[in-house]
């Protein structure tokens, strides 16, 4: 195998096939995976979750992840959300001319590895190659399969969200944003920014089963807080609604050097990206509940409720300050941090 990839490695001819064996086979291989460009899949359901997405994240290795992590943790999660049980990934890998094979090893490692934490198989994908300086060293494109559960179907639009339901998150707001731009930008921290980059799905699956169990649906809205951050899911579920959601600034986490990183820079966490955090608004009566299921996951050790939906201030999100004055909270405008997935 060459050091670095070639043109030739994006041939379809010899180059290709040994990329394809000794890299992507070797690593992804399971018993679906073959080298052809479809595979055939047995699929326990008439209902499914399918979900697409792209990663161009800057720099590619960043503190707590690669771009090949994320894009494994952001299918999967996506798929969650949903209230799906995610099964098989696809891949599909433009990479640029020169790229060290060892860094792309390192990247199909790592995804390798977070998807059988997932639970999750990657079946096939795709490898092109274009000259250097056609693309920032390497991106990746997936899509994502799962099965969709009947009784989940109104979760992402949030259609039985009602005044009174409580909101969750599962910890600290603002980490891979920050992680990233303290990489992209080399700031020497004292404490370590690193991003929050993880799959989810252990931890809905546990909460969705106390919903499964219950008398009554508890989870009416769950979104995963990526681009935009917090502030974005929030505003999108009160657009032109008639209920409101008031938010506590005393109740959110935020670590300290994000804090300061994010002064420094003029951001504010909640409008920052998350690649680890699921947003849940849940029955009041099933909150605590919920509260300590996630508590009990690794994912979820700082979960903790972070505000209510309301019947006033209507088709609005309302940050309750921690010296008692209130802010509205809008709609991110315009890109805040580009390149952060």
């Amino acid at each position: 195998m060459q050091k670095y990839i070639q043109l030739d490695h994006g041939s379809g001819g010899e180059m290709s096939q040994e990329l394809i064996q000794s890299l992507f086979l070797k690593h992804f291989g399971s018993q679906h995976a073959v080298p052809t460009d479809a595979v055939i899949l047995d699929l326990p359901s008439r209902k499914i979750a399918l979900t697409t997405d792209s990663y161009v994240v800057s720099p590619i290795f960043f503190p707590g992840g690669n771009i090949g992590k994320l894009a494994v943790c952001g299918t999967v999660n996506d798929l969650a959300v949903t209230g799906a049980r995610p099964l098989y990934l696809t891949c599909g890998f433009i990479v640029e001319e020169g790229l060290p094979f060892d860094d792309l090893e390192e990247i199909v490692i790592s995804m390798a590895k977070e998807a059988k934490h997932a639970g999750v198989q990657i079946v096939t994908g795709d490898t092109k190659v274009v000259e250097k300086g056609s693309c920032d060293k390497l991106f990746i494109n997936t899509a994502g399969v799962g099965i969709a559960n009947e009784s989940s179907q109104s979760l992402a639009i949030g259609a039985n969200i009602k005044a009174g339901d409580q909101i969750i998150i599962n910890g600290s707001l603002a980490d891979h944003g920050m992680a990233i731009m303290s990489k992209r930008q080399g700031f020497e921290m004292q404490t370590p920014l690193l991003s929050d980059c993880a799959s989810l799905n252990g931890l809905i699956a546990s909460v969705m089963e106390i919903t499964r169990t219950g008398a009554n649906p508890s989870v009416n809205f769950m979104r995963d807080a990526t681009r935009g951050g917090v502030a974005t899911v929030l505003c999108e579920v009160t657009k032109d609604q008639e209920f409101g959601i008031e938010i506590y600034e005393d109740s959110l986490v935020i670590k300290e050097e994000v804090k300061g990183l994010c002064e420094l820079l003029g951001f504010d966490p909640l409008y920052v990206a998350n690649e680890g955090k699921v947003v849940f608004i849940v029955e009041s009566s099933k909150a605590q509940e919920i509260l300590c299921t996630m508590q009990k996951d690794p994912q979820g050790k700082q979960a903790c409720i972070i505000g209510q939906v309301t019947v006033t201030n209507l088709g609005k999100v309302v940050l309750k300050t921690k010296i008692g004055g209130s802010r509205v909270v809008s709609m991110l405008s315009g890109a805040q941090l580009p390149r952060i997935c």
